[in-house]
C-alpha cells in the first residue's frame, strides 16, 4: 500500500522503514531536512510541504500523522483536511487525548474524510520488534488499512499462545486490535500508559528499598550490600515479575548501577493525567496509577534512586530525555 507519513522522529521514521522493508510505498514529510534525507536513503519519497504530499498520493489517500499531541497535531490535521478529498483517511498515531479524536472525526466526516486513531506502543525498538497497536476506526476503514497494521505489528513471535483462548479473531495475538469506533484506540493506549506508570513506579520503589538496605541508619548486622544489577538479571529468568521493563532495568543497571548520570527528574507526557481524569469521570478507584503520576510530579524536586531508575527505564524504551531540573 501507499502511505503518507508526517513526522519522522523516534517512532515515525521507524514506522516508515518497517513499512518499506515489507513492500509498502512511503511518501514522507518532516521539517528537519537531515532526518528526511536519511529516510530517502532508505527508499522513501520526501516532499517539502503538505500540499505536495497529498498530490503524490493516489486516491483514496491515507496519511499517518506522527507528531506530539497538542497544537502541532491539531494544526496539521486541519491543514490536511483542506487538501484531501472525500474518501481519504487521516490517521493519528501519536498520543492524542481520545475526546479530541471523537471531535475531529465528527468534523472530518462533514467533509467526507475518514479518521483513524492508532494507539502505538513500541518506542525506539519498534523497527525490529514491531509495534503494538490499538486502533479506533469505522470497520470498513480499518479493513481497508489493515495491511499496514499487519506489517507494523510484531506478529506471533516466540510468545506461547494463551491457553484457553479460543477467540476467532487472531489479530490480538499478532499485535494489533480494532478496539472500537474512533477514540477507542487512544483510550485503550491512554490506560496502557497509566498502567505503565504504575509498573515502573513499583520497580523503582522496590529497587530503591534494596539500594538503601546498606544504610548506616540500620543496625550493622542488618545491613546488606545488595548487587542490584544481579538482582535485576536473576529476576528476568523465571520470576513472576519479569517483563520488558525489567529487561530495560537490568540493562541500565549493568551500565551504571548507581545511575549517577540521571538526575531523576521524571516527565509525564499527558496520558497519566488523562487516565486519572477518566477514573474520576467514571468513578473507578485507581490509587496505584494516581500515586505513580503524583510521584512523577515530586521527582522534579527530589533526587532519589527510585526516580533515577524511572528515568533510566523511560530512556530505555522510548529514548525520553529528562527535563531540566526545577529550582
Amino acid at each position: 500500500m501507499q502511505l503518507g507519513i508526517i513526522g519522522l522522529g523516534r517512532m515515525g521514521g521507524n514506522i516508515a522503514r518497517r513499512l518499506m522493508r515489507n513492500g509498502h510505498e512511503v511518501v514522507a514529510h518532516d521539517r528537519d531536512e537531515a532526518i528526511a534525507q536519511s529516510l530517502v536513503a532508505d527508499g522513501a519519497t520526501h516532499v517539502d510541504n503538505l500540499a505536495a504530499l497529498v498530490q503524490q498520493l493516489k486516491a483514496p489517500r491515507a496519511v499517518w500523522v506522527m507528531l506530539p499531541a497538542g497544537e502541532i497535531t491539531e494544526q496539521t490535521i486541519s491543514a490536511l483536511a483542506e487538501l484531501m478529498e472525500a474518501g481519504d483517511t487521516i490517521i493519528d498515531g501519536g498520543n492524542t487525548f481520545y475526546k479530541d479524536d471523537i471531535r475531529r472525526a465528527a468534523t472530518l466526516k462533514d467533509k467526507g474524510l475518514n479518521y483513524v486513531d492508532v494507539g502505538t506502543s513500541g518506542g525506539v525498538w519498534g523497527l525490529e520488534r514491531g509495534y503494538c497497536m490499538m486502533i479506533g476506526a469505522e470497520k470498513a476503514v480499518f479493513d481497508h488499512l489493515e495491511p499496514l497494521f499487519d506489517t507494523l505489528a510484531p506478529g506471533y513471535g516466540n510468545l506461547e499462545r494463551t491457553k484457553g483462548r479460543n477467540a476467532p479473531d487472531e489479530r490480538a495475538e499478532r499485535g494489533y486490535i480494532h478496539a472500537g469506533p474512533v477514540g477507542a484506540g487512544h483510550y485503550v493506549k491512554m490506560v496502557h500508559n497509566g498502567i505503565e506508570y504504575g509498573l515502573m513506579q513499583a520497580y523503582a520503589e522496590g529497587f530503591e528499598l534494596m539500594q538503601s538496605k546498606g544504610s548506616e541508619d540500620l543496625p550493622e548486622d542488618q545491613r546488606f550490600d545488595l548487587n542490584l544489577a544481579d538482582i535485576a538479571e536473576v529476576w528476568r529468568r523465571g520470576s513472576v515479575v519479569s517483563s520488558w521493563l525489567l529487561d530495560l532495568t537490568a540493562q541500565a543497571l549493568a551500565g551504571d548501577a548507581r545511575l549517577d548520570h540521571y538526575s531523576g527528574a521524571v516527565s509525564d507526557s499527558g496520558e497519566g493525567r488523562w487516565t486519572v481524569d477518566a477514573a474520576v469521570e467514571q468513578g473507578v478507584a485507581v490509587p496505584v496509577l494516581a500515586n505513580a503520576l503524583f510521584s512523577r510530579f515530586s521527582s522534579r524536586k527530589e533526587n532519589t534512586y527510585a526516580n533515577r531508575l524511572l528515568s533510566a527505564m523511560r530512556f530505555g524504551f522510548g529514548g525520553h530525555v529528562e527535563p531540566p531540573k526545577q529550582d
